[in-house]
């Protein structure tokens, strides 16, 4: 598989894609005058300790109190997907430990050092943790613990051996170490060098923690090269393209202290066509906002994101079968199962998510559309949790939130609808003009008012609501100027004394 990442940067946003055998899988926004939270470490100030609902909420210094749940307090939760002996992946400690009832002592105005896990996301505060966790390119750096854990992505026994055997030479006894899959293979010296990189940002941290005042930002997960670069910049990338000198040379400079092997693989690229427009990108980017997604077959997918879920529904569309249905079902069910684990990534959708795939009625079949979109799952680099379809043909699964998803980084809520997607009926304005009036001519004795409304509402009662004006007048015995104003929304209207000349709408 070719694994390909182009980086974009612009007056105002970088974009990084990336891209495996010519497909978009992977699309992320950076605004650099708006840096995420994600991985920031700040000196909190509980507010309050809410037994019940098993967390606190912590002030930051942000608009909204961040929240700890207790099963992130002093819970090892990133032990997961490491392995922390050498002979054995499923320590037996590790899962006593895991089970084991946490006793939480917290006081309301007690200071504490918590990490962002998850940004704040339509009014609710940033998710926060006590296990703080200084990330490098090779390793992971955990203070006041005591551990050498291992990612379970690196298979070889001898290999864990070896890493182990080097990260004890320099890890301080009160240091926890997670060594990354990008680590395998790596010689002492180059993994020492990003050792001392992420010790040294933990010491800032210590010195910053005694000095500065409660509710502060103490550290910013934000190094020479962004978060997502250090994160996606493996050994599998086969190129790595850069429209920007600056932040060419910053990522050069960087690999060169973690993985110089890695910084052959950069190039800047000069063409005058836009990098992202050159490679055929820019395109793929736009419909990945979009509410239905069309598959090769003539079948094609609604996404709906709602608040509390994820909904995508599988529809036949324009697909022809020369099967039977059950076939046909199978066979749209599992292309669109391809097509759901790559959306997810490339939205970076996280949550619940409710997956509706075309009834099918045997088990074996439903069996096999689970057991594939398990597998086209696990190319994700996040976590994600997936059950069996239900008798109803619903498939349940989560994937893990961390950064907004794309469509609320590269789109805003309409003004106009309010994120709905629609907007009040013509009728349904003629109805609040109707009422406003019967309002107003209860508590005023003003006769003479303007009416401005759309042009497309003045159209729509020329054309099929001739005489609702005139029947207004004398209903409510007045006249009323009509006016039509294009700066009002399709949905607006205003009304205005034609004795003072102002408005009046917002009296009634």
């Amino acid at each position: 598989m070719k694994k390909e990442i182009f980086v974009n940067e612009t007056a105002s946003e970088r974009r990084i894609a990336i891209v495996e055998d010519s497909v978009l899988v992977e699309f992320y926004v950076e605004k650099p005058h708006h840096q995420g939270m994600v991985g920031n470490i700040y000196k909190g100030r509980v507010e309050n300790v809410l037994p019940g609902m098993q967390a606190a909420f912590v002030d930051i210094g942000y608009e909204v109190n961040a929240f700890l749940p207790f099963s992130e307090i002093s819970n090892p939760e990133y032990l997961k997907d490491t392995s922390t002996s050498d002979d054995d992946d499923n320590d037996e400690n590790k899962s006593k430990n895991q089970n084991k009832e946490i006793d939480v002592e917290l006081e309301t105005g007690q200071e504490i050092l918590v990490q962002v896990i998850k940004e704040p996301f339509s009014g609710k505060g940033p998710r926060a943790t006590t296990n703080i966790a200084i990330p490098g390119h090779l390793m992971v750096l955990v203070p006041n613990t005591k551990f050498i854990g291992v990612s379970k992505k690196i298979w070889d026994k001898y290999e864990k051996r070896r890493l182990r055997k080097i990260v004890r030479h320099f890890a301080p006894d009160n240091t926890g170490i997670i060594v990354r899959t990008e680590a395998e293979g790596k010689s002492e010296k180059v993994l020492k060098k990003d050792f001392d990189m992420i010790i040294k940002s933990w010491k800032v941290v210590e010195d910053k923690a005694q000095s500065i005042p409660a509710s502060s930002l103490i550290y910013e997960d934000y190094e020479n090269v962004s978060s997502i670069m250090r994160d996606v910049l493996t050994a599998d990338v086969d190129r790595v393209a850069f429209d920007s000198r600056k932040l060419y040379r910053r990522t050069q400079s960087y690999l060169q202290n973690v993985s110089p092997e890695l910084a052959s693989q950069l190039e800047m690229y000069r063409g005058r066509i836009p990098l992202l427009e050159r490679e055929g990108i820019e395109n793929d980017i736009e419909k990945s906002t979009r509410r239905r997604v069309w598959m090769k077959s003539g079948a094609y997918l609604i996404i709906e994101q709602t608040e509390a879920m994820v909904v995508i529904d599988v529809n036949s569309g324009r697909f022809i079968g020369k099967k039977d249905h059950e076939q046909n079902s199978l066979s749209i069910n599992l292309e669109a199962s391809h097509e759901i684990a790559r959306q997810l990534r490339l939205r970076d959708i996280g949550g619940l998510i409710v997956i509706d795939f075309i009834d099918m009625k045997y088990e074996k079949n439903k069996m096999k559309v689970y057991q594939e979109i398990r597998s086209e799952l696990r190319k994700d680099r996040a976590k994600v949790a997936v059950s069996p379809i239900s008798d109803f043909g619903l498939l349940e699964m989560t994937r893990q939130r961390i950064r907004l998803s794309l469509l609320h980084s590269l789109r805003e809520e309409c003004p106009t609808c309010g994120g709905s997607g629609h907007i009040a009926s013509k009728d349904a304005v003629i109805t609040k003009i109707e009422n406003w009036l019967k309002q107003f001519r209860n508590q005023s004795r003003e006769i003479r008012l303007k009416l401005t409304i759309h042009p497309t509402l003045k159209e729509y009662l020329k054309s099929s609501k001739k005489d609702i004006i005139r029947r207004f007048m004398w209903k409510n015995f007045m006249h009323i100027e009509v006016v039509e104003d294009d700066s009002l929304l399709p949905d607006e209207f205003r009304f205005y004394s034609r004795k003072s000349n102002r408005e009046i709408t917002d009296e009634v």
